[in-house]
């Protein structure tokens, strides 16, 4: 699939196989993300590439020293943590298949939750705020209740692997 190198001035260049001419929103967000100090070779736009908040939704960011966890879409954001690890590639190599799928059996992800919900998520304060929702979402405090700690409806696992 041909791609097209936008005709923007920044410090990284932003490749696009969008398959609609973008925005001038959607321009000026892609030229922001690429003038970011740690973008690393080039910005990628995917065929859907749409608005999103901070960074378009559709866009592939690859970062040099620095991960933005809402860069890749805004709401899987919420799914994701970045923890340092004591592992180099060598270690790794080979194994991370394995690794994903031990914390896919761990972890709950897509539309399934916890079969029990934990104290700590029944004690959390904030639980109260349910009666303040949308009437249509104010019965599901239970499922809420048990995704916690899971990465929810409609969410995948995400491992990312930094190598320093």
């Amino acid at each position: 699939m041909p791609y097209e190198e936008l005709e923007i001035t920044t410090p990284t260049p932003v490749l696009s196989w969008a398959n609609h001419p973008l925005g001038h929103e959607e321009t000026k967000m892609a030229k922001n993300v690429a003038s970011l100090p740690f973008v690393f070779k080039h910005i990628a736009l995917m065929p859907d590439v749409h608005l999103g908040k901070g960074a378009l939704v559709g866009s592939v960011i690859a970062t040099k020293e620095a991960i933005i966890p809402a860069a890749v879409g805004v709401d899987i954001g919420c799914g994701m943590s970045a923890i340092k690890t004591p592992f180099t590639a060598e270690q790794l190599e080979g194994k991370l298949k394995k690794i994903r799928l031990d914390i896919e059996a761990a972890i709950p992800t897509g539309f399934n939750e916890n079969k029990d919900v934990e104290k700590l998520v029944t004690n959390w304060q904030r639980w109260r705020d349910f009666q303040d929702l949308h009437p249509g979402v104010q019965d599901l405090q239970g499922k809420a209740m048990k995704q916690m700690g899971s990465l929810g409806g409609g969410k995948e696992l995400l491992l990312t692997v930094v190598i320093q």
